[in-house]
């Protein structure tokens, strides 16, 4: 049996990949925020990165948000998988919440709502990435070989990219191997280590891949990407209080209207935050919904 990629230390070093903690881990949290006299709520993102390059990547927008709030402070918590991540806002843990769409719509059921769209729509669309020397050119080259995404609930790095592959004539239950391996980096790695035959992803962690790692990154292509539906949210609990909120929502509303704003975003690899609400998720229901009739549901991989 193949080894697929998690943890490869040799590589990158510091880079923690797809471990699989208990659930009943502590929160791993990054902040210089220290508890004092002011209320102190986590800011939980999901995995769009291992939990270190998380950090790296959205401690500044914590300090800056921190730096426009009063009477309150926030600290980062990252979590090690898309799993994790999702039993801890379906225990109504974090204060705020930035998911993907499908792990929005699940939030909504335990009490979090849309304050905000973190990115340009059309940034949100999965990604195939294949090595350069692979000789792959259609979907059905793939017929026999390895798949790998982050996690079975990922959206762009693998709901979609699956829907696509149904979509051109593949069974993805039964032509491929599909292989779910706990981040966007690690599924970008199994690709340029020759353990899967593509990798599924999305365009932030492509992006941020290409600048951190450009020698690997030379050695593979992006060969097909699906269509673009509706990008991540910033969701707030429902018990937070008013006040806190709309102090984010209004902080992270005006993060492009000031250089240091602007490059806050350039480092997140997001062109801004964009008013949103519930109703602005129920596309992502609709699509959720065409994708379990036709091909397996979400949360069974």
């Amino acid at each position: 049996m193949k080894y697929f990629v998690k943890l490869i230390p040799w590589l990158f070093a510091g880079l923690v990949l797809g471990c699989k903690p208990s659930p009943h881990e502590d929160p791993l949290q990054y902040s210089s925020t220290k508890p004092g006299s002011v209320v102190v709520y986590s800011f939980a993102v999901h995995p769009l990165h291992n939990p270190q390059k998380l950090s790296a990547v959205y401690q500044p927008l914590i300090d800056h948000l921190n730096s426009q709030l009063t009477n309150a402070r926030l600290e980062l918590e990252a979590s090690r998988d898309y799993q994790v991540f999702e039993q801890k806002y379906a225990a109504r843990e974090p204060a705020f919440l930035l998911p993907n769409p499908w792990q929005t719509l699940q939030a909504m059921k335990v009490g979090y709502h849309v304050m905000a769209m973190a990115g340009d729509a059309q940034d949100f669309k999965g990604i195939f990435i294949v090595r350069k020397d692979s000789g792959i050119q259609t979907p059905a080259d793939l017929k026999g070989k390895v798949v790998s995404y982050p996690s079975h609930t990922a959206l762009a790095a693998a709901i979609m990219p699956q829907y696509f592959l149904y979509t051109h004539g593949l069974d993805v239950a039964h032509d491929i191997r599909n292989v779910y391996v706990g981040s966007q980096e690690s599924s970008i790695l199994n690709v340029y280590l020759g353990q899967a035959a593509a990798g599924a992803t999305w365009p932030p962690p492509w992006r941020l891949f290409q600048h951190d790692h450009p020698a690997e990154a030379a050695a593979l292509r992006v060969i097909w990407e699906t269509g673009s539906l509706i990008n991540n949210s910033v969701m707030v609990r429902n018990d937070v209080p008013v006040t806190v909120r709309d102090q984010v929502k209004r902080s992270l509303l005006n993060l492009a209207s000031t250089p240091a704003g602007l490059s806050i975003l350039e480092g997140m690899e997001t062109a801004r935050f964009h008013e949103s609400d519930d109703a602005s998720y129920e596309v992502v229901a609709q699509y959720v919904r065409q994708f379990e009739k036709t091909v397996r549901p979400v949360e069974r991989p």
